[in-house]
């Protein structure tokens, strides 16, 4: 065979030589290279974090966004006495607006505990209330507050209602009596609670200045009697228990459906309308 036919065969055995085989993924997993575990570098953690802040910090906008609105659409309502159908649709949707906002989440005890002050409700039995001061001459409806005990405790507590009203020339304004409805309660779901009324008081009469003018004089100035006879008037209290006919205590169920620091939303549950209210200072 001459050079020149020794170098043609040399170009075609290169040219039609088989590619290299390849072994990788026939070894058993004991023979095959271990690859290092990757792991996440220390700027995309970084990053993942301070993305989740963005979206929580826009939550809690959006959160009080709609807080807002509802306190805006109750406002000129008179605590929902005058609210016509087309505001009480408005607050509904701006309500539920809000409840969807805390859909799920367990009642918070610690949280709920505490002094709130009513906004607005559209209870036909607060409501009357607010009916009769407007009629009544002689009958004044402040503040309404509900206060929770339940601060540390397991699936229970008790709940105030407290009623502020007044006499006008009689008692002194704003503050004149209290009526205090009380109830204990116990969480029987997520979100519901069953209260069961034990008794109403009236207490804490504050006498008006024109009234003491008219007892003091009429006994003997400022004499010890007199005294008293305010000071008596001051402490009184009258107490009712709460029986139904059937001698057992009045109750039924308070669903809660939006709980934060300083809102609380409720709903009678059976149609006994809804409340919304703002954390208030503590006063008894």
């Amino acid at each position: 065979m001459d050079a020149s036919s020794s170098s043609s065969l040399t170009i075609l055995a290169t040219t039609i030589s088989p590619p290299p085989i390849s072994f990788r993924g026939l070894l058993p997993p004991a023979l095959a290279v271990r690859q290092k575990p990757r792991f996440p570098s220390p700027l995309c953690l970084a990053s993942s974090s301070y993305s989740a802040q963005i979206v929580t910090k826009e939550s809690e906008i959006e959160l009080e966004n709609r807080k807002f609105e509802l306190l805006r659409a109750v406002t000129d309502t008179q605590r929902g006495l005058t609210a016509t159908p087309h505001q009480r649709s408005s607050i509904e949707e701006a309500l539920v607006s809000v409840e969807c906002l805390d859909a799920g989440k367990s009642i918070d005890l610690d949280l709920l505990d505490g002094t709130w002050r009513l906004q607005y409700t559209s209870a036909p039995d607060v409501l009357i209330l607010f009916q009769s001061a407007t009629t009544l001459p002689f009958f004044e409806v402040d503040q309404i507050f509900q206060k929770f005990e339940c601060r540390d405790q397991f699936g229970q507590g008790v709940v105030r209602n407290i009623v502020r009203w007044s006499i006008p020339r009689l008692l002194e304004e704003h503050e004149g009596a209290t009526l205090l409805v009380s109830a204990k309660f116990s969480v029987v779901s997520t979100r519901n609670i069953y209260l069961e009324f034990e008794e109403i008081a009236i207490q804490n009469i504050n006498v008006s200045e024109e009234l003491q003018a008219l007892l003091a004089p009429a006994i003997l100035p400022r004499s010890f009697l007199s005294l008293q006879i305010l000071q008596f008037i001051r402490s009184f209290k009258a107490q009712v228990p709460v029986r139904s006919s059937q001698r057992r205590s009045v109750g039924g169920l308070y669903y809660l459906s939006f709980l934060d620091s300083n809102m609380l939303l409720g709903r009678a549950v059976g149609g006994g309308g809804v409340f919304v209210f703002t954390r208030a200072q503590a006063f008894i």
